[in-house]
């Protein structure tokens, strides 16, 4: 669907997938099924809503693929289960940010 979309489970990543990672997958994602790259005042709450709801939801079928390979696969789901709540906290102040700008 979208190719800017990149594969964020191991060992297609050399590294665990990052904040960052899932966030850019979500945008990309909402912009595309949206058709908008960035939306309209009127519409930015529903857009970021949606990103935030997309990465948590990436980040919790992240943490809960088992990718086989012993220990590193149990420390990888430990790191995944961290991201989790990380990505929900950012996803909070993003929204928040967002309602001050659009008051401001």
């Amino acid at each position: 669907m979208c190719r800017s979309i990149k594969t964020l489970r191991p060992p297609a990543l050399p590294e665990e997938a990052t904040e960052e990672d899932i966030r850019a997958a979500a945008l990309q994602y909402v912009r595309k099924v949206s058709g908008f790259r960035a939306p309209a005042a009127h519409n930015r709450e529903v857009f970021d809503r949606a990103v935030d709801e997309i990465a948590e939801a990436t980040a919790r079928l992240l943490g809960g693929l088992e990718v086989r390979g012993g220990a590193a696969a149990r420390t990888s789901a430990q790191r995944a289960s961290a991201r989790r709540t990380s990505v929900q906290a950012t996803g909070s102040a993003a929204r928040s940010t967002a309602r001050l700008a659009e008051a401001g």
